[in-house]
């Protein structure tokens, strides 16, 4: 009986997270439908008074991106603005042929008089964060844009985000990502969805009210004097952009949020790509909450309520961990439920876990109506979409689980790029990708197992018990067998 008690204590906790998490995500949607009501009034400079134009330094960190390089410059290099007060480095680690092309390439456009510098290291330290550290040390301008190797801005982006500035507080401008490959496949359309709630809801929703959001690592622009002062970019966790986020905002720097500005980005078409990204985006997410959480607590500047969601906006990805236990627990807690009558009282907090995924139904809704539009056709297709993205998420659980313990833990690790393939239409392909690995995890082999666990969590649903079964936590191990069957043959395919 020792035994069923702990796995109740622990299955219930791990559940009141996932809810007290989805409160947060309900609280942002009356954050953000408060000020989606609101007209932004906020001053700007006047870019046509030639005294009011900053000059900008536009930062490319890239490392091995052979695929992608030639769009990238030449994209950065039609952006409108005016040459004698625009400075572009591309920051450049790379240790493949790609070195050599982007040299020829860079000399091509300074012929042109762009004002552009092939900034190379002899090592790697700091990796990204290390690059722009390096870069800024050499920047001439006031205002530093950052763009990753698969982001295409608009010509007119420097002119939408700059005069922003005007305001002395504001230390940094971020853009809302778009997809140029949304359609590609259940893959991009996944992450596509998973994105923009992050970049409608969350982000909106937080800067609104004034909580911590966070620089989203490209697509924006920071203020030269605002890195400086919040102690400049870290190698120390792996979202160094979260954590340089959180340093300026304690420094009480103001963020200023543009959803109307979309910047296009490619998405990860191969899974293993995916995985790479993933990994990265939640150890770095765990590593920031063990470095940033003392810090939140102890600030005499920020509400009690800025705190918490701060709290909770380190702890995103600790939610993968949740995930996890609540899934793996869910099937003794079937045969627990069945076998002792005089327990079933407690199982009302399995009510928990219907009621956050309610409040994520209802929340994302508003993100997907926001893009897409409303209207009874596309509420069907939303409700689709919608488990099809739970149920994938759930099967990136464990993968994501092991980044989260092991950023809590400490336990370091390089930062690896996410692999770029130039896809723009469905005629394009990965493969032949020579960043893509080769070898598949092991951890591969554990989410088949899973599958395999949560496919014998249906059958259990038909023995249990004397009643002719158990079919409340059918629908959960249903999605759970078909996300983790999802990332598992996926994985298995992604090869180049």
């Amino acid at each position: 009986m020792l035994l069923e008690i702990i796995i109740i204590i622990i299955y219930t906790t791990a559940l009141v997270f996932i809810f007290a998490y989805s409160l947060t995500q309900l609280n942002l949607l009356f954050n953000y439908l408060r000020a989606q009501r609101k007209k932004d009034d906020a001053p700007k400079w006047d870019l046509n008074n030639s005294e009011q134009i900053p000059y900008i330094t536009i930062q490319l960190p890239v490392y091995n991106e052979l695929y992608v390089m030639e769009r990238l410059l030449d994209n950065i290099a039609l952006l409108e603005y005016p040459k004698d007060k625009l400075e572009i480095q591309v920051l450049d680690d790379s240790t493949d042929e790609s070195l050599q092309s982007t040299k020829e390439h860079i000399a091509r456009l300074k012929e042109t008089g762009l004002d552009i510098v092939h900034i190379t290291r002899t090592d790697r330290s700091g990796f990204k964060a290390g690059a722009l550290k390096e870069g800024l040390v050499h920047a001439k301008g006031d205002f530093i844009a950052i763009f990753d190797a698969d982001f295409l801005p608009e010509p007119n982006w420097l002119e939408r985000t700059v005069p922003y500035f005007v305001d002395r507080n504001i230390g940094v401008v971020q853009t809302r990502w778009g997809h140029i490959n949304r359609n590609y496949s259940l893959l991009t359309r996944v992450q596509a969805f998973a994105l923009d709630a992050h970049f409608t809801l969350e982000q909106v929703g937080r800067n609104s009210e004034g909580h911590f959001i966070n620089f989203n690592g490209t697509a924006g622009i920071w203020r030269k004097t605002c890195i400086e002062d919040a102690g400049n970019w870290e190698g120390d966790t792996l979202t160094e952009d979260l954590d340089l986020s959180y340093r300026a905002q304690l420094k009480n720097w103001k963020f200023k949020y543009l959803e109307n500005v979309e910047t296009p980005a490619e998405l990860p078409v191969v899974i293993s790509a995916a995985r790479s990204q993933q990994f990265r985006w939640n150890k770095g997410g765990a590593e920031n909450f063990q470095k940033m959480l003392k810090k939140v607590v102890k600030s005499n500047t920020i509400s009690k309520k800025t705190k918490a969601h701060g709290i909770l906006h380190l702890l995103n990805s600790t939610m993968f961990l949740n995930v996890l236990i609540v899934a793996l627990l869910s099937i003794p807690m079937l045969y627990i439920k069945n076998e002792y009558a005089h327990l079933k009282p407690y199982f009302y907090v399995m009510s928990f876990f219907v009621a956050s995924t309610i409040i994520f139904f209802i929340c994302y809704w508003y993100m997907f109506k926001n893009i897409y539009g409303g209207g009874f056709k596309q509420f069907i297709r939303y409700i689709g979409m919608f488990f099809t993205f739970f149920s994938i998420a759930m099967g990136f659980s464990l993968h994501n689980s092991i980044a989260v313990i092991e950023g809590h833990i400490g336990k370091r690790s390089d930062f690896i790029r996410t692999p770029k393939f130039n896809i723009n239409t469905l005629k394009d392909s990965w493969k032949g990708n020579k960043y893509l690995k080769k070898n598949i995890s092991i951890n591969v082999i554990f989410e088949g197992l899973l599958m395999l666990y949560f496919g014998f969590g249906m059958y259990s649903a038909f023995i249990v018990g004397d009643q002719g079964g158990d079919f409340g936590l059918f629908p959960f191990h249903l999605m759970l067998f078909i996300g983790f069957g999802f990332v598992f043959f996926k994985s298995l395919t992604s090869k180049a």
